[in-house]
C-alpha cells in the first residue's frame, strides 16, 4: 500500500433521507492534523460521521481512512481508528476494569497500562459502575478508551459539549499531546468554535448537509472581514460582495469572504477581524442575507 498524505479522504458522499440531505460532501483530512468538523446541530455532522464508521449506507460517493475503502476493508480500518461520542456507547452496569477486559477481546493493539495510566490521570474510579459516573467522567473515560490501543486516527462527534471548561481544556490538552506523534490525525466535529481555534489546523464547515468551506483555520479566518458601517456605506456594498449582513438600528455589520479584494474596492470602510463563531453566523444565515 502506498503511503497516502491523508488520513481521511471523502469524495461526493451523498445520503438522502425524508427532509434532510447530505449533498455531495467532499473534503480531506491531511495526516498528523486536527480538522474542525463544524456547523450547527442538524448540519449533516453525525451523519457524515456514521457513514465514515460505515454504521449508515451511503447512497453515493467514497469514503477512505488511513489509504483504506471503509466499506471494503472495514475491519482494518476500524482496528486503527477510534471515535468518541457526546453519549457513552459502553453498558452503563459495567466497570473500567470490566471494560478492559472486553476492549482486550475486541482489539488485538490493545494497550492495558496505557489505559490504567489514562484513568488514574483523569481520576476516574476503577470499580464504579459507569451509571454513577459524571458527563465529565464518562467522556474521559471514552478518551482513555480510545487512546489504549494505537489508534492513528480519532473521530470526535461533540465530544467536548456540555462539559465545563476546565474539564473542556484538559481533554484538548490531551488531543495535542496525541498529535505529538505526527503520523496521528484528529477529525474533531463541534459547534464550539472556542475549542476549534485552540487546536484546530484547518475547518470544513457543513451547512444543511452541504460544505460552504473547506481550508485552513488560520487562512480561513483572515481571508473573512467584518465590515461594521453606516446604512448608507451598506448600499454601496456589491450584494455579490456580501456572505451576509446583519442589521443594526445604527447601520450594518456585514461578512465578507474575501478581506483583500473589500479592502481595495471599499477604501473607506474599516474592516474587523473575525471569528469561526461570527464567520458560521453568518454563513447559516446566508439565505436571507440581511438579519437583525
Amino acid at each position: 500500500m502506498s503511503e497516502t498524505v491523508n488520513a481521511i479522504e471523502i469524495s461526493g458522499l451523498t445520503k438522502k433521507y425524508d427532509g434532510f440531505t447530505l449533498d455531495n460532501v467532499s473534503f480531506n483530512v491531511p495526516k498528523g492534523t486536527v480538522m474542525g468538523f463544524i456547523g450547527q446541530n442538524g448540519a449533516g455532522k453525525t451523519t457524515t460521521i456514521k457513514l465514515m464508521l460505515n454504521l449508515i449506507k451511503k447512497d453515493s460517493g467514497t469514503i477512505k481512512m488511513l489509504g483504506l475503502d471503509n466499506v471494503e476493508k472495514e475491519k482494518e480500518v476500524k482496528s486503527k481508528i477510534s471515535a468518541v461520542f457526546d453519549e457513552l456507547p459502553f453498558h452503563e452496569t459495567i466497570n473500567a476494569n470490566q471494560l478492559s477486559v472486553i476492549l482486550s477481546g475486541v482489539f488485538s493493539g490493545w494497550e492495558k497500562n496505557t489505559y490504567f495510566e489514562y484513568l488514574d490521570r483523569f481520576a476516574l474510579p476503577r470499580k464504579k459502575r459507569f451509571s454513577e459516573f459524571s458527563k465529565g467522567m464518562k467522556m474521559k473515560l471514552q478518551i482513555a478508551a480510545a487512546l489504549s490501543h494505537g489508534a492513528k486516527l480519532l473521530i470526535m462527534d461533540e465530544a467536548t459539549t456540555g462539559l465545563d471548561p476546565v474539564v473542556r481544556n484538559e481533554i484538548l490538552d490531551i488531543f495535542l499531546e496525541y498529535l505529538q506523534d505526527e503520523t496521528n490525525s484528529i477529525l474533531l466535529s463541534s459547534h464550539i468554535t472556542t475549542d476549534l481555534e485552540k487546536i484546530a489546523d484547518s475547518v470544513t464547515f457543513i451547512d444543511k448537509g452541504r460544505i460552504l468551506l473547506s481550508g485552513g483555520k488560520d487562512e480561513t479566518v483572515e481571508a473573512h472581514g467584518l465590515i461594521k458601517c453606516k446604512k448608507n456605506e451598506y448600499k454601496d456594498i456589491d450584494p455579490a460582495d456580501i456572505i451576509s449582513a446583519r442589521l443594526t438600528d445604527f447601520g450594518a455589520d456585514v461578512m465578507i469572504s474575501d478581506r483583500k479584494k473589500a479592502a481595495k474596492k471599499y477604501s473607506g470602510l474599516v474592516i474587523d477581524d473575525t471569528t469561526l463563531e461570527e464567520i458560521m453566523l453568518f454563513y447559516v444565515r446566508r439565505d436571507k442575507k440581511e438579519w437583525i
